[in-house]
């Protein structure tokens, strides 16, 4: 592999970020500071939620925007690239092997995932007010979950956007990131499911659990999580699947 051409992709790609800062942001942090806000702010100062659940919400929210935001930055330009643009094919032409410019895509993604996630740290914190209780004795292990989560963002992200075709991607939101979002433990925690056994056990497939459980674990321990050993074996678990079944997706895709 010429290691300067993949550096030279990465540069490009990240050059196209900055240029599109500003709707990149807008797309990234909108949802998210608006369930901060509702759920995090209005809904506690209010009276209707308990000023605790703003320690628990947080977690989950930065699940959310770190999944999305590297889902996002990958899937959809592979579907336009593929399908639309057609630019993928003179990339293509690059001295590297074909998957590598695949792993570019993930390199890419991950970054964007983990400047999202951390972005949402100080930005909730503002909106949220006083009354968050965050553990700050677990940094370095923080900061290797937003990396291994954005990882995983960025895999995920390459799979749908390799399987999905272009006139589906409505489809790949209502019928796959929605769920997941929703059932992926961001606003409550999976020991609340108790009551719904069948349910509980279903959504350990949803790799957003293992993401919301395992800052959860970081920031405020002291409410339930999942185990340590549950987490990391979710976590890593898909990160190797998606990762394997997006490179034979991207190559089939690319040779086809």
């Amino acid at each position: 592999m010429n290691f300067r051409t993949f550096l030279a992709m990465l540069a490009r790609d990240a050059h196209v970020a900055r240029r599109n800062i500003i709707p990149l942001l807008l797309q990234t942090l909108m949802q998210p500071m608006m369930f901060v806000f509702v759920f995090g702010r209005v809904m506690t100062t209010s009276g209707l939620m308990r000023p605790e659940y703003k320690s628990l919400l947080l977690p989950g929210i930065i699940a959310i925007s770190m999944m999305f935001s590297g889902t996002w930055a990958v899937a959809m330009p592979l579907v336009a690239e593929f399908q639309f643009t057609k630019e993928i094919e003179d990339r293509l032409l690059a001295p590297m092997e074909i998957e590598w410019l695949a792993i570019e895509k993930v390199v890419g993604g991950t970054l964007q995932g983990l400047a999202a996630g951390l972005i949402v740290v100080p930005l909730a914190w503002l909106i949220m007010g006083s009354g968050l209780a965050l553990g700050g004795s677990h940094v370095l292990g923080f900061l290797a979950m937003a990396v291994t989560v954005a990882l995983l963002s960025a895999t995920l992200g390459l799979t749908l956007g390799c399987a999905v075709k272009q006139q589906h991607v409505g489809l790949m939101f209502s019928l796959v990131l929605t769920p997941m979002i929703f059932f992926g433990c961001t606003y409550y925690p999976w020991s609340a499911l108790a009551s719904f056994p069948i349910l509980q056990r279903l959504v350990l497939a949803n790799p957003l659990v293992y993401a919301s459980e395992g800052f959860r674990s970081m920031l405020v321990p002291q409410y339930p999580h999942l185990p340590a050993w549950a987490i990391a074996a979710g976590l890593l678990g898909f990160n190797v699947f998606f990762l394997s079944v997006g490179l034979q997706l991207f190559r089939r895709k690319a040779v086809s």
